[in-house]
């Protein structure tokens, strides 16, 4: 049965980097919300993977190869939500990459565009061809994925830390713009969340034994412990659902108690 307390039933989304961790578990909440999904991930294995979760009749997924670096890409995303669903009402702009832990004065540029061109210019894109689309039709919502790395200093991963602070500023700059034609943007920042890429992250602090290092990632963490992935999604089915109707432009931070300190 459906979880429709959000009034979310029968809408759609678009999901980038919905293969795993946070995309993954937004993709599962918009399936108990009633909410058909365009889930989009750059691996091509994805679609055949898609076609093993369990839906209700009344809920359509459908999947998306492309690379979110590419302007092409999203028009082709928008246009297949269109065709296979009829409408498109959100996108969660989730797709991102770690890159190498690594502080500025070693950043190679390769590394560096790299993760920008993920993080930032994907939801860049986003931001342009799914909120002309959502402005056109006067209503619409895009959550991005920011770090509480975006509101502060980020150590060692370096260009990670440049592309959420990115994000963090186009969603307020794209929330001005779209406010006055019925679209709304906001951002999460989450702390660190327990998917593949903290696993990666505890591996290259402690090749030997990951799991030892996860006291490092969580000392900073008042709650003590790692953020779950479906915490993170219910958070962005609330910010899409009309219980945030005055909510644009906000930074939210999901983050165990972090920025309080």
């Amino acid at each position: 049965m459906a979880n429709t307390n959000l009034g979310l039933l029968g809408r759609v989304a678009m999901i980038t980097g919905a293969a795993r961790g946070i995309g993954r578990a937004a993709l599962h909440r918009m399936i108990d919300e009633g909410v058909h999904v365009l889930a989009w991930d750059v691996d091509p294995a994805w679609a055949e993977e898609l076609k093993t979760i369990p839906t209700p009749d009344h809920v359509q997924i459908r999947a998306f190869i492309g690379d979110v670096c590419e302007s092409l890409a999203w028009q082709q995303a928008v246009a297949s939500a269109l065709d296979h669903f009829g409408r498109l009402d959100f996108l969660f702009s989730n797709a991102g990459i770690s890159g190498p832990a690594q502080p500025v004065s070693r950043y190679e540029e390769a590394d560096f565009d790299r993760v920008m061109a993920i993080n930032a210019r994907g939801v860049y894109l986003g931001l342009k061809y799914v909120g002309q689309h959502l402005s056109q039709q006067g209503r619409g919502v895009i959550v991005n994925v920011a770090s509480i790395s975006g509101l502060g200093g980020g150590g060692n991963i370096f260009a990670y830390t440049a592309s959420k602070h990115a994000v963090i500023g186009m969603t307020k700059s794209a929330a001005v713009h779209y406010a006055p034609l019925g679209v709304r943007v906001v951002a999460v920042c989450p702390s660190p969340t327990d998917t593949d890429m903290m696993a990666y992250a505890e591996r290259a602090v402690m090749p030997d034994n990951p799991q030892a290092a996860r006291p490092i990632f969580t000392q900073g963490i008042p709650m003590g412990r790692y953020a779950q992935p479906d915490e993170i999604a219910s958070v962005f089915a609330f910010l899409i659902s009309e219980q945030a109707s005055f909510l644009t432009g906000t930074i939210v931070p999901v983050d165990g108690g972090c920025m309080a300190r």
